[in-house]
């Protein structure tokens, strides 16, 4: 998920709300965010600027420096080529590297804390031996407006590559976008598009869209070519290449989308 506002920069990727990394995940910017959220064994290029929190789980790999206006949470085994900077709480694992130093002007404490799904799920054994179901009472955490990047993804300037969906709204991206399902509403994207079903609604798309479906709605506009099995156009739409639909091309006033 691509939300709205996103600008995807020389060097970073600015997000207006909060910014959630997958585990085992490779992001070829840096991330400003108001709160940064990193899985285990992610891997970040650049710098990390979280405006209220930084949280980086075990074995993550951070090219540049770290930077949270407030809280951070730095786990086992990850390591931070540039320097870590915290104006809030500081809590870190062991087996840390950072090369550049670290400041934090809040309290710092050092040890292996327990992975909050563990703890989670200790909770819930206790309570389900005490017999009290109807207390056990989790509410997740709420954020806000995420940019959701999930596990095993890859984000660069050449290329956002996952085994998901991708939803992109209001944003301009960059990059070559190869997914399962592919919803662009709203944006500018300097790349080409693949997936299975491609729904893309008053956008502008610097490149192909490959699809077995394709769906162009709301005067969108292709600087390239269309390349599906079956090709759904609006009227005031424009494709600047070819459009090879191997079952058919329709072109109406209205097209129906599928529902998710």
């Amino acid at each position: 998920m691509i939300p709205r506002n996103t600008k995807f920069e020389e060097r970073n990727v600015v997000v207006e709300g909060d910014a959630l990394v997958g585990a085992n995940s490779k992001v070829g910017y840096g991330i400003i965010a108001r709160k940064v959220v990193v899985g285990d064994r992610a891997e970040i290029l650049g710098d990390i600027l979280g405006k209220e929190e930084v949280r980086l789980g075990s074995w993550c790999n951070v090219k540049g420096d770290v930077i949270s206006k407030g809280d951070a949470y730095v786990g086992e085994f990850t390591s931070i080529d540039g320097r870590l900077t915290v104006y809030g709480d500081l809590e870190i694992g062991r087996n840390v590297k950072i090369k550049e130093g670290f400041e934090a002007r809040g309290l710092i404490t050092i040890q292996d804390p327990m992975p909050i799904v563990m703890f989670i799920l200790l909770y819930i054994l206790a309570m389900l031996k005490l017999g009290k179901v109807e207390e056990i009472e989790i509410e997740p955490e709420e954020f806000f407006m995420p940019l959701e990047i999930p596990e095993n993804s890859e984000l660069s300037l050449d290329y956002i590559r996952t085994r998901r969906n991708v939803r992109i709204e209001g944003s301009r991206v960059l990059g070559n976008l190869r997914c399962r399902d592919a919803k662009v509403f709203e944006s500018e994207l300097y790349g080409s598009v693949r997936g299975r079903n491609v729904i893309v609604g008053k956008s502008r798309v610097h490149g192909v869209v490959e699809g077995k479906d394709v769906y162009l709605l709301n005067e969108s506009v292709v600087l390239g070519k269309i390349v599906a099995e079956n090709v759904y156009m609006e009227e005031g739409c424009v494709v600047e290449g070819s459009i090879v639909g191997r079952r058919g091309v329709w072109i109406k006033p209205s097209v129906e989308i599928p529902k998710d």
